[in-house]
């Protein structure tokens, strides 16, 4: 009887040159079939959008990609340092897009502070915030978010949201990932290209996107990837080192915010060992040993995908239809 291959990291290790390669050739085959000559994406200076940037650079050449950086009023300076770094790497046009006087001509900030209020009555100018989720590794039945609230001394303070005060935030700041598409697709028809989405298999499983907001693209080239690989992708493209460290965050919030306290509740390696082991029927002891969890906690990060997945199936639905429209292909 053969014993079971071992399941750890090096499971979810690819060939970073063959999987260019077929990146490259799924993008070159897509934009044909869509009629579209070059391909333009938002650049956040972290890793996803980094590598969609190369992949698109080898798809169809520097002088067909086009980056946009859409700073607002509580995006990390870091982020549109590191854009640029990107650009200039490849060599890539980067147009800067201030989208922070749109959103606060919508209501963006003032609406999001209004629902702070409700808990913090003081919440104003100088003051900044977060929501974090608890960390799923402690077993809780449901995800339970927090609102992290700092006042202009650097005191900070952390409160339970009631469901109006949560949604109100949330939907505020969705605004912002929607402005930005509104704004990739302006670039987009202007130069009849198509609209690069970034996310990787972690985010696109478990529904971290916005509808119509980051979830809205023509191309989704490394979806199929767990982050692990696209880091691998990273190194073999030559994006900078500098990017390949910066630890992943959402830069949405005016605190400081990374996507495991966000969204993930578990560091993104482990995450991916996680869903991997989910995905192909691993064992929850194999997958507890190479994620230096217990089998308990594997258990509970299983039950927390699956209910992610749940929450957020209708972000992958088209618009629902009474009937299907044939001639339309839909």
């Amino acid at each position: 009887m053969n014993a079971l291959p071992s399941f750890s990291a090096a499971t979810l290790t690819i060939d970073p040159a063959v999987e260019t390669e077929r990146i490259v050739a799924a993008l070159r085959g897509q934009l044909r079939s869509l009629r579209k000559r070059g391909l333009v994406l938002g650049v956040s200076g972290g890793i996803d959008s980094s590598v969609s940037t190369a992949l698109a650079v080898r798809a169809v050449g520097a002088q067909n990609v086009c980056c946009l950086f859409m700073p607002e009023n509580d995006s990390d300076p870091e982020s549109l340092r590191l854009g640029q770094l990107l650009t200039q790497t490849f060599g890539v046009e980067g147009i800067v897009e201030d989208i922070g006087p749109s959103l606060k001509a919508m209501g963006c900030y003032e609406r999001r502070d209004s629902f702070i209020r409700k808990l913090v009555p003081d919440y104003g100018p100088g003051w900044a915030s977060k929501i974090v989720i608890a960390n799923a590794l402690e077993g809780a039945a449901y995800n339970i978010s927090w609102l992290v609230v700092q006042d202009p001394e650097g005191n900070q303070s952390r409160h339970r949201m009631t469901p109006e005060v949560y949604l109100g935030i949330v939907a505020a700041t969705n605004m912002k990932q929607r402005t930005r598409k509104q704004i990739e697709y302006y670039h987009a028809d202007r130069l009849n290209f198509a609209v690069i989405g970034t996310p990787n298999r972690l985010e696109y499983d478990q529904g971290f996107f916005v509808k119509n907001g980051d979830g809205a693209a023509d191309v989704k080239p490394i979806a199929h990837l767990y982050k692990s690989q696209v880091y691998q992708l990273a190194e073999y493209l030559g994006v900078p080192e500098e990017i390949r460290r910066r630890p992943p965050t959402t830069d949405t919030y005016s605190l400081a915010h990374t996507q495991e306290e966000f969204y993930f509740s578990l560091p993104y390696d482990r995450m991916d060992l996680c869903l991997y082991g989910l995905n192909h029927g691993v064992p929850a002891s194999a997958v507890a040993a190479a994620a230096a969890l217990t089998e308990e906690q594997v258990q509970s990060v299983w039950a927390d995908i699956a209910a992610k997945r749940k929450a957020t199936r209708y972000l992958h639905l088209p618009p629902l239809l009474v009937e299907k429209v044939e001639e339309a292909g839909a």
